[in-house]
């Protein structure tokens, strides 16, 4: 395969993730004091980590039930505080078990 080929697409990609990471701190150079721009920012890890994890829970699983029901168990273990391995370790058991089971119910 010629790299020649594919080193202008490497070089766009490579400039586009610089300037991403470096035209904030070069364009804002005093502290933040707005409060929606505060929280808005605050916020943003969350929501992206969300973005890319939910789909990924559903097409995980050979069946879309089996993963709603290790979600659900995830949701409420999370809401209840539990540890993050504990929350993954008893939903995957969750989705096990209602793989297991469901064709016999179903």
């Amino acid at each position: 395969m010629d790299f020649m080929k594919f080193l202008p697409y490497l070089v766009a990609c490579a400039l586009v993730t610089y300037l991403v990471r470096m035209l904030p701190m070069v364009l804002v150079r005093k502290k933040i004091e707005n409060r929606f721009v505060l929280s808005f920012l605050h916020y943003v890890p969350y929501s992206v980590l969300t973005v890319m994890t939910i789909p990924d829970i559903f097409y995980a699983s050979s069946n879309p039930i089996c993963a709603a029901i290790g979600f659900g168990v995830a949701l409420v273990l999370a809401f209840f505080d539990r540890g993050l391995m504990q929350v993954a370790a008893i939903s995957c058991g969750a989705v096990l078990a209602a793989e297991l089971l469901l064709p016999y119910i179903l």
